[in-house]
């Protein structure tokens, strides 16, 4: 009888290749602004982006306000209806040592009323609150911050969800960095975020395979800004790191079956 074990053998080691490079991850699809100039020994590439922070205010924002009176700290304390001395410490003393904007886009404080913010960035919210604390009272300084924004950042990267950002601005690298950073199936050259507009919603993709984001305006993101890493086509049967012992274990076990099998065949009288 023909012995089938050396083209069977063959067969197997050509999966098992064939697996190994079609299974991996290309390096090139995991790396992030690859430029050739950046490369080049001695050589440094500038883009251009310059940071602005112009978020204009909007219903459900969270502005944390503190009035500073050298004259008079209790009455100044007072007129923002501010008695609480507690750190900000955690999401929920945030939230509610904060003066959230209403559904009109308005704050409310007291002796002052009601006060529009809709639309406004800080530092106009700030200027006009400045201008009707004046109204009441002398020597008040206001000091205004926007508290914190939601984040999200979804799909490919190791810790997704929804994230606190407790400063006027973040950019994409840093997002991504604060989720845990991309996976090895994600797709870098189509990153997708979602922002809101006056119109709805508008969603624009971007490379951060390329040195270019640098320069892009969507480099810096805004308040309540959706981040979403798309997956590689691959995943569904690609391996990250290749499962070399369990597939070795796999082979090695068939080769013995069939070796077994041709061996007990040679001993048996009719083989």
């Amino acid at each position: 009888m023909k012995d089938i074990r050396k083209p069977f053998r063959f067969v197997l080691a050509a999966v098992l290749l064939a697996m190994t490079f079609a299974s991996c991850v290309p390096q090139k699809k995991m790396l992030l602004l690859k430029e050739a100039q950046m490369a080049a020994e001695n050589q440094s590439v500038n883009y251009v982006n310059e940071r602005s922070v112009d978020h204009k205010l909007q219903p459900g924002d969270n502005l944390y306000i503190r009035f500073i009176n050298t004259m008079d700290e209790r009455t100044a304390a007072s007129l923002a209806g501010d008695y609480r001395s507690t750190q900000l410490s955690s999401d929920a003393s945030i939230y509610l040592q904060s003066y959230t904007l209403d559904d009109d886009g308005c704050i409310e404080l007291p002796l002052t009323g009601k006060i529009e913010l809709k639309n406004l960035t800080v530092n106009q919210a700030k200027d006009k609150m400045q201008n009707e604390v004046n109204k009441f009272m002398t020597q008040t300084t206001l000091i205004v911050k926007l508290s914190n924004f939601n984040l999200s950042i979804l799909g490919e990267v190791n810790k997704p969800g929804m994230y606190k950002i407790y400063q006027s601005q973040i950019n994409l690298l840093e997002a991504i960095a604060m989720a845990g950073n991309m996976t090895n199936f994600a797709k870098n050259e189509e990153v997708k975020i979602v922002r809101q507009t006056d119109n709805g919603s508008e969603i624009v993709t971007v490379d951060l395979g390329s040195a270019d984001i640098l320069s892009s305006p969507y480099y810096y993101l805004k308040p309540n800004d959706i981040v979403y890493v798309e997956p590689l086509k691959m995943k569904q049967w690609g391996f990250t790191a290749f499962p070399y012992s369990t597939v070795l274990s796999v082979v090695s076990v068939a080769l013995t079956t069939v070796t077994l099998i041709f061996s007990l065949k040679r001993t048996t009288p009719n083989g």
